[in-house]
């Protein structure tokens, strides 16, 4: 498969529709300032109490807009927007906002969180949640162009990574036509990756990479550098080509919370390999991944979403 069916998305909608009013388990990321502070993760986060923790909630919300947007035909249609009426709510949107201005979510979810939140805005662009959610995502993307500001990118290939954010932040400056945040990641690429040389292509992968750091520079610089100088630079970032990139990873534990990120390493790597013009290593690292997506919840609560990326962009 190699775009999204109807039939692939009322699968993933089911999915995403389970996950996001699944509230346990759940990873609360908190930071304590005092003894008597409130915890039960639904109340500090009525929008995104679900699918595990705070990110995923936001990117599995994202996903089901886009399949909403897609396929306005699915049976599933109606229930998707009903959920997103009630999460996506005026009182709900406030109360994330409010914690984000709380001592607790200063650094919250940053930069991984805020730019899903923002990809989430993006697509919400002309529905009827999308007032609902501008203010949040403006008080991120602003967050967000601020932290580019940093000296060094950071190139993990798991949720700090800075390329990453910045990608999927763009489809939000375009939409919303913040151009701050599109100069700021401009500003931030260029000072971070421009005169990178040589991607080290057999460091790849990490055990607990869920991202290609030499994919996600290689398509953030695509999105920012006019054609006539992206050429040069992916031919001496990239050199020899992909090389071992073209593989996807395999034998590993499915039912371990970490190793599983190997097979949003693929679905990320399919969606990056797309769109840098390599659709056949792309197709073997989406028919490697894809009968995995709702094999276990340590997968299932986010795994769609990057199966969305990679079967619906590029």
């Amino acid at each position: 498969m190699s775009r999204l069916d109807a039939d692939t998305a009322r699968g993933l909608a089911r999915v995403a529709l389970a996950n996001v009013a699944r509230a346990y388990p759940h990873k609360l990321d908190h930071l304590l300032a005092s003894p008597d502070e409130q915890l039960d993760h639904r109340r500090i986060h009525p929008a995104f109490f679900g699918s595990y923790d705070w990110h995923s909630a936001v990117h599995m919300h994202w996903s089901l807009a886009r399949i909403w947007k897609l396929f306005p035909k699915l049976p599933d249609t109606q229930a998707i927007g009903e959920l997103l009426d009630e999460h996506l709510s005026v009182p709900s949107i406030a109360a994330e906002l409010a914690y984000f201005r709380s001592p607790a979510g200063r650094t919250f979810e940053r930069p991984y969180g805020w730019a899903w939140l923002l990809k989430l805005q993006a697509e919400l662009a002309g529905t009827r949640w999308e007032k609902a959610v501008a203010a949040l995502a403006a008080e991120l993307a602003g967050r967000l162009a601020r932290y580019l500001q940093a000296p060094y990118p950071v190139r993990a290939g798991s949720h700090g990574n800075s390329a990453f954010a910045c990608v999927i932040a763009l489809d939000y400056a375009w939409a919303a036509g913040d151009n701050a945040l599109s100069a700021a990641i401009a500003r931030a690429a260029h000072t971070w990756y421009l005169q990178d040389r040589d991607a080290p292509l057999a460091y790849e992968p990490s055990l607990d990479d869920f991202l290609s750091p030499s994919l996600v520079e290689a398509l953030l610089m695509q999105e920012v550098l006019p054609h006539e100088r992206f050429g040069p630079w992916k031919s001496a970032f990239l050199p020899a080509g992909i090389g071992p990139l073209a593989e996807p990873a395999r034998g590993f534990d499915r039912a371990d919370a970490k190793q599983v990120h190997l097979d949003g390493l693929s679905l990320s790597r399919a969606w990056c390999l797309r769109r840098l013009g390599y659709p056949e290593p792309a197709g073997r690292h989406l028919a490697e991944a894809l009968p995995h997506v709702a094999a276990d919840y340590v997968g299932a609560h986010w795994l769609a979403s990057f199966a969305l990326l990679a079967l619906t962009e590029g």
